[in-house]
């Protein structure tokens, strides 16, 4: 039997932020490792300042790496040179949080479109024309909307028009950078079904990044959760958000809203909010970064960093009580 080598291997991944010149630099990412596969999505779930934004950007190349590697089919890309990135952007997309910004404003939905056909084919003005009018086709918009300006577009559908730049080009793999989040809960629906779809449609496998372990779930074959720049869980995403087993995963699913009254107070019966969310003690830098947060930490939380290693639901935690803590 032939096993398919991940599309997208990152290993011990870490990004060093300047803070000015007379502090030392803020380690955003810190020694993270994950596989993605072909055909699939890994969801990368974690609060604001967990290192989800910076992950993706330090795959794509849009900031320098302190320690690590990054590999893409086989081959580590990791310090490329301009050309090669270039090269490379044409395999590899992003969507971004905001369609608001990210469009730009002085350019028709045709002139955003066409442009990295531009880079990256050699196309007449009729294939040009064409293969906009069948990408808007696919994302749900109709031929008259290129020759629009985003203004004239909900923020929904600006969505759907970043989401058809970016396969513009045919990539293999997109990051999808909280691409839900500044939208209605009924837009994020129908863009979340759109992605899936095109997904299925396109054989496309997404980095699908944001703070809403719900969202991740509906989406995801496999979850990583971060925080403070780390992988604190990852693994199948039911068995994580069925089994969580580190504390702060729990604290993501608590979050969570519930639609039934009674569920939500069985919810708080059964313990799932028993953490208490103590933000006033700061991390020292050493040990486990979750620890003034835990009420499960010992001693040994704030002294000893914790190995990310096989838990009892077959998930890998970082957490010194991984086999202790009741399921």
């Amino acid at each position: 039997m032939i096993v398919e080598a991940p599309l997208l291997v990152v290993r011990q991944l870490s990004v060093d932020r300047s803070r000015g010149w007379r502090k030392p630099p803020l380690r955003a990412l810190d020694h993270v490792s994950l596989e993605l596969n072909e055909g699939e999505t890994l969801g990368v779930v974690g609060e604001s300042g967990s290192g989800k934004t910076t992950l993706g950007g330090a795959i794509l190349g849009l900031m320098p790496t302190a320690t690590g590697e990054v590999f893409f089919e086989g081959e580590n890309i990791t310090e490329v040179s301009l050309n090669r990135r270039r090269d490379l952007s044409a395999h590899m997309q992003m969507i971004f949080q905001d369609p608001y910004s990210s469009l730009n404003p002085a350019r028709t939905v045709q002139q955003t479109l066409v442009e990295p056909l531009l880079v990256h084919r050699r196309l007449g003005n009729d294939e040009l024309l064409s293969t906009v009018e069948t990408m808007l086709g696919k994302v749900g918009l109709a031929p008259d909307a290129a020759d629009k300006y985003p203004s004239q577009f909900s923020g929904g559908q600006r969505q759907r028009i970043a989401i058809a730049r970016a396969l513009m080009i045919s990539p293999k793999l997109v990051i999808c950078d909280e691409p839900t989040s500044s939208l209605d809960l009924s837009i994020q629906a129908q863009v979340i079904n759109l992605l899936r779809d095109l997904q299925l449609e396109l054989s496309l496998s997404y980095l699908f990044i944001s703070h809403d372990l719900a969202v991740v779930r509906l989406v995801s074959h496999k979850i990583v959760v971060m925080y403070q720049g780390r992988v604190m869980e990852s693994g199948d995403a039911e068995t994580v958000y069925a089994k969580p087993g580190h504390p702060y995963t729990r604290v993501l699913i608590a979050a969570v809203p519930v639609a039934k009254v009674a569920d939500e107070k069985l919810r708080r019966v059964k313990g799932d909010h028993s953490i208490k969310l103590n933000t006033t003690e700061a991390w020292s830098g050493t040990g486990c970064p979750f620890v003034s947060r835990c009420p499960f930490a010992i001693e040994i939380c704030s002294s000893v960093d914790p190995a990310l290693e096989v838990g009892p639901s077959g998930s890998l935690v970082a957490c010194h009580r991984r086999d202790e803590v009741d399921q």
